[in-house]
C-alpha cells in the first residue's frame, strides 16, 4: 500500500514514458523545444514493467495512466501496453495523448489491452490550434478522435485548456462539438508547469469563468462529491443528462486532499505531485541489481512524506524545475 502521513492511499499510477513532443503548446514549452533527456536516461521497456508490476502486485495499483511528453512517440508502447494489461490483478489502463499518432495506433492499442484515452485538444479553429501548438495538425487530432472512437477506447475524453485572447471564448462550441461527437468534455484550469516560467494566476482562465461562459447556453447540475470520489474533476449534468462535462480546477480549487495519485518519470524518479520539488531515483535501484523489496520500500517511503498539498494557492509557491512534458500530466 502506497499511504502518506496525512491517510491517503495511492492506487492511480502516472507513468511517463518519454519527455518528447511533436507539439510546441505555448503552455508547455518554448517554441524550439526543450533539451530532451538522452536516451540512457530513459527507461527501458522492461525497466517500465517491471516497476509497474512491482507497484501492481506489492503497492495496490489499480489503475495506470501512460503519459508523456507524447507518449505515442515512445517505439514499444503497444509492447508495454500489453505486458501491463497481462499482470494479476489487471490494472485499469488509459493514455493521455495529444492524438495526432492515434489514427494508425488506436486499433493496435486496443488489441494490446488499452482500456480508453484521454486526448489534448483545445480549440475546434485549425488557425487557433496552430497559434496554440505551433503546429498544422488540427485535422490529425481530429482523426486520431475518430479512431479511437472507431476502435472503443471509450469513453473518450477531450481534455481543454483555455488561454485569455486565443481560444477562452470556445467553451459552450466545445460543448457542443463533444456532445455531438459522443466524447466527454474536460476543461482544465492552465497550470505553472511551462518550461518558460511565463504563467501568471491573474491572466488565466478560471473554473467559474468556465462555467459562468458554459451556462450563457446550457443548464448545469452538479453530480456531487459521491459521485466524484478522488476524480480530479468536477462533473456537472448538462441540460439534466445524461451528457456530463468537468472542470479540473488545480488552481482555484485544488483537490490535494483527495488525491490518490502517484507518479514514475520517463527517467524513473517517483513524484508525489506534480509540483513537487523532490523526486525518489527508482531508476538507480533497478540498474544496481535491488530486489522487488528494496523498490517497493523505496516508493513507500516517498508516498510517506508526501505533502498536505501543492500550495497553488500559497504566494511563495515555486515552480517546480521540470516542466509537464518531463513530468507526465
Amino acid at each position: 500500500m502506497l499511504i502518506d502521513t496525512y491517510g491517503r492511499v495511492a492506487t492511480d499510477l502516472r507513468v511517463s514514458l518519454t519527455d518528447r513532443c511533436n507539439l510546441r503548446c505555448t503552455y508547455c514549452m518554448p517554441e524550439e523545444g526543450l533539451q530532451w533527456l538522452a536516451k540512457p536516461d530513459l527507461l527501458t521497456d522492461d525497466e517500465i514493467v517491471r516497476l509497474i508490476g512491482i507497484a501492481v502486485a506489492s503497492l495496490g495499483i489499480e489503475e495506470v495512466r501512460f503519459t508523456g511528453g507524447e507518449p505515442l512517440l515512445r517505439p514499444g508502447l503497444v509492447g508495454i501496453v500489453e505486458h501491463v494489461t497481462a499482470l494479476e490483478p489487471r490494472p485499469v489502463t488509459s493514455l493521455t495523448t495529444n492524438g495526432i499518432g492515434l489514427k494508425r495506433t488506436a486499433a493496435a492499442l486496443k488489441e494490446a489491452g488499452l482500456d480508453r484515452v484521454n486526448v489534448s485538444l483545445d480549440t475546434l479553429r485549425p488557425d487557433v490550434f496552430k497559434t496554440l501548438t505551433r503546429r498544422d495538425r488540427h485535422g490529425d487530432v481530429l482523426d486520431g478522435l475518430r479512431a479511437a472512437q472507431d476502435a472503443g477506447l471509450t469513453p473518450v475524453k477531450v481534455n481543454t485548456v483555455l488561454m485569455p485572447g486565443l481560444n477562452a471564448d470556445e467553451a459552450p462550441d466545445l460543448l457542443a462539438w463533444s456532445m455531438e461527437h459522443g466524447y466527454e468534455l474536460r476543461f482544465i484550469e492552465q497550470m505553472p508547469l511551462d518550461a518558460q516560467h511565463g504563467w501568471k494566476r491573474e491572466g488565466m482562465v478560471t473554473a467559474g469563468d468556465i462555467l459562468t461562459a458554459l451556462r450563457t447556453r446550457y443548464d448545469l447540475t452538479p453530480e456531487g462529491a459521491e459521485e466524484r470520489g478522488s476524480a480530479p474533476a468536477e462533473r456537472w449534468l448538462v441540460n439534466g443528462g445524461p451528457y456530463r462535462v468537468g472542470v479540473i480546477a488545480s488552481v482555484t480549487r485544488p483537490f490535494c486532499a483527495a488525491c490518490d495519485r502517484t507518479r514514475l518519470t520517463a527517467d524513473g524518479q517517483v513524484r508525489t505531485c506534480l509540483f513537487a520539488t523532490e523526486e525518489t531515483d527508482l531508476r538507480g535501484a533497478l540498474r544496481s541489481g535491488a530486489p522487488d523489496e528494496e523498490i517497493a520500500r523505496l516508493w513507500r517511503q516517498a508516498m510517506w512524506g508526501k505533502k498536505a498539498g501543492a500550495g497553488l494557492d500559497d504566494p511563495s509557491f515555486v515552480q517546480p524545475d521540470r516542466p509537464m512534458s518531463a513530468i507526465g500530466g
